[in-house]
Formats: structure tokens, C-alpha cells, sequence
């Protein structure tokens, strides 16, 4: 059964684990998004439908928090991972 993973647009989904905050925030904007501060390490991103992500800049987010920061953003996983190849 470890032979069928999944995989989206030839992505594997567990690079998504993998994902750190610099490298997140930087598909956010390639979505559109613009910076703003936030505090401490974290950096609040505004997207083109009015949300606000806030991610931590320091080490690899948990796959909880970057899928819903990626369903807030109004991508799906597939999408997000082509911006991040980007």
C-alpha cells in the first residue's frame, strides 16, 4: 500500500511537510499576497480576497497550519505546490 502515495501534478504531498516559512511566504506572493509586519519572527500576508496569513518565518510549519493557511488563501494544495516550484 506505500506504493500508491499520493501525488498531485507530480508532486509527492509529503513535500508539503517539508514547506518552511520562507519558502511559504514566498508562494503567498507569488499568489498575489502583500507583506506586512507582524510580530516577532511572524510575517502577516494579505491576500487579493481580503484574508490575512500570518506564518512563522523561523523553521518548517506543521502540515495542519500550512494546509489551512493555503485553503485561507483561496488555493488548494495543487496550486500551492506549482508556486512553490516556481
Amino acid at each position: 500500500m506505500q506504493e500508491e502515495r499520493a501525488v498531485l501534478d507530480g508532486f509527492p504531498v509529503s513535500l508539503l511537510r517539508s514547506v518552511s516559512g520562507k519558502e511559504a511566504i514566498k508562494a503567498f506572493i507569488k499568489a498575489g499576497g502583500t507583506v506586512r509586519h507582524g510580530k516577532g519572527d511572524h510575517i502577516n500576508v494579505k491576500m487579493p480576497n481580503g484574508q490575512l496569513i500570518t506564518i512563522s518565518v523561523s523553521g518548517n510549519l506543521k502540515i495542519g497550519l500550512l494546509k489551512s493557511a493555503i485553503r485561507k488563501a483561496g488555493l488548494d494544495d495543487e496550486e500551492f505546490m506549482i508556486l512553490l516550484k516556481e
